[in-house]
């Protein structure tokens, strides 16, 4: 079991951390700060210091999984290629320090927090999402347009009041009695912990988003998010597109 630093604060930049495996699927260690791909965003990339300063790159990051194909609870790290000198020197227990590429994790949590502005201001279902450090999209289920621009100036109304964003937690019966708060339709949020994770942006409490209070958006998600709409910066729709009869797919980007 890997132990997921970045669930509870997405600014950790680094950690120590010791080997527990090294398979074909990657560097399992028993604590990290780099978030594995799900939930529509791509998984993190940076480095593994060893105990001799040589620096191993990580080129994904991406969940565990067990012989039979289910996922586990451990996180995955993808050595990138060419790298084989320094995989033969690391071993199980060993002592590393966990560096993440800030600069790319942060693009990827700006996007993914504005994808949940775009869900506040396009109040329907989400049946696709992709986060990437260049561009995010989401998919929602609908018929009707949508308009580029007044999307673009509802994004940077939502920047510029300068929302909090708070992470929290619900209990699995608290989901149960308020389904519409989950909001995609292809990715439901894990359970099996008693707790699931959420995001609120607002003023609001996360336990009083449901019943009062500012609330911008309030969901279930396990990314990984800025702390204040400010900090997204200027994000533009550059591009919607009608992908079906029922979706209609809104691509972001930086400007």
């Amino acid at each position: 079991m890997t132990e997921e630093l970045f669930r509870a604060d997405a600014y950790l930049q680094d950690c120590t951390a010791t080997v527990v495996a090294i398979d074909e699927h990657g560097i399992v260690l028993d604590r990290t700060v780099f978030y594995p791909l799900g939930g529509g965003q791509a998984g993190d990339t940076g480095v593994l210091v060893l105990a001799d300063g040589s620096e191993l790159a990580i080129a994904d990051t991406r969940k565990g999984k067990d012989a039979e194909g289910r996922p586990t609870h451990a996180i995955c790290h993808v050595p990138a290629a060419g790298q084989d000198d320094l995989l033969t020197k690391l071993k199980p227990g060993d002592a590393v320090t966990a560096k993440v590429d800030w600069q790319r994790r942060h693009k990827l949590m700006r996007f993914h927090t504005t994808t949940h502005l775009l869900c506040h201001l396009v109040p329907q279902l989400v049946n696709g999402c992709s986060i990437t450090p260049d561009y995010a999209r989401l998919d929602f289920n609908m018929t009707d347009p949508l308009d580029k621009e007044a999307l673009t100036q509802g994004i940077a109304r939502l920047v510029a009041a300068g929302h909090p964003v708070a992470v929290g937690a619900i209990t699995d019966e608290e989901l149960d009695a308020n389904p519409a708060l989950v909001k995609s339709m292809s990715v439901q949020p894990p359970r099996g912990s008693g707790r699931i994770r959420t995001i609120l942006i607002g003023t609001a409490t996360a336990d009083a988003g449901r019943i009062g209070g500012e609330v911008i958006d309030f969901q279930p998600c396990g990314g990984t998010h800025v702390a204040n709409t400010a900090e997204i910066g200027t994000v533009v729709v550059t591009k919607i597109e009608k992908k079906s009869a029922t979706t209609r797919r809104v691509v972001l980007g930086f400007a």
